[in-house]
């Protein structure tokens, strides 16, 4: 998800950092770089230096500014999670990079409080907790009553979504028309637009924006329309107990049975299914 979220930036150079010797973070870092691989970019790496007195965050920070002043620009980079993403937004302001201009930041938790209080505020991945939790609970109670054995049981902690916040709000986008566009179609998701609306706001021809758009973003300009509703969408299912019908109506779809359509075409999933499998409970 945080691999997606900064390609649709329209950034071309990638970046990682966590902990070399955290299993955890060591997953991240591959699943990332693989995807970023499969869109034909390269994923440079933090590399945590092995002295434990280097490794006080005093000097370490030092270390991590002169990383980040060697990575090509404008980088997006993810960090293993929230904390480590608060420690590279401290290192990019010892380095005099501008963020999101030079380095836009994506972490993983989504604790609010880490991210809302960092300058700027930090886009992260949400993890579900609260459902791992209930989830928790219940294996515990049936391990109390004797109804399971706990060889080989996991529980996972799922992504649901990113929350977008000012460290990835950024368009890398050569091409002004291709950005503004983008743009127009982000502030308006709430609303059943259409082409005709892009076209319009962006002040162009029907024919010269799609070639445009496809060339650039390799998806059409309609795709990218209905991908970015269908966000909104999983977001207000994972986040609220709004029915599909009731988000129908606070976004503008024509009816719930078009929702279901656009959202199993994106998602693989009917919207029902999505809040089952990511839902809290």
């Amino acid at each position: 998800m945080a691999a997606e979220h900064l390609l649709d930036r329209g950034l071309k150079h990638f970046a990682y950092c966590g902990f070399d010797d955290i299993f955890w973070s060591v997953e991240r870092s591959e699943t990332f770089s693989k995807r970023i691989a499969e869109a034909g970019f390269k994923t440079h790496f933090y590399k945590r230096p092995k002295s434990r007195v280097k490794q006080l965050w005093k000097t370490e920070q030092l270390i991590m500014a002169d990383w980040l002043k060697s990575l090509p620009k404008p980088v997006g980079l993810m960090a293993c999670n929230d904390d480590r993403g608060q420690q590279v937004i401290d290192a990019c302001k010892i380095a005099g990079l501008n963020m999101p201009d030079n380095v836009a930041i994506i972490a993983v938790d989504n604790d609010e409080l880490v991210c809302g209080l960092t300058d700027p505020t930090l886009s992260s991945v949400n993890l579900n907790f609260e459902r791992a939790g209930y989830e928790s609970a219940e294996l515990l109670d049936k391990l109390i009553a004797g109804k399971v054995k706990t060889m080989g049981r996991q529980i996972i902690v799922r992504s649901t979504h990113v929350v977008t916040r000012q460290s990835t709000d950024i368009l890398a986008i050569d091409d002004p028309l291709i950005s503004a566009a983008l743009r127009f179609i982000r502030r308006n998701a709430k609303k059943d637009i259409q082409i005709s609306d892009v076209v319009e706001a962006v002040a162009t021809s029907r024919r010269t924006l799609q070639q445009r758009f496809r060339k650039l973003m390799h998806r059409s300009l309609h795709d990218e329309i209905m991908r970015v509703r269908v966000e909104l969408v999983a977001r207000l299912l994972v986040e609220t107990n709004l029915s599909v019908s009731e988000i129908a109506i606070r976004l503008n779809y024509a009816s719930p049975e078009h929702i279901s359509r656009s959202f199993k075409r994106i998602k693989g999933l009917t919207p029902l299914a999505y809040r089952k499998d990511h839902g809290s409970r």
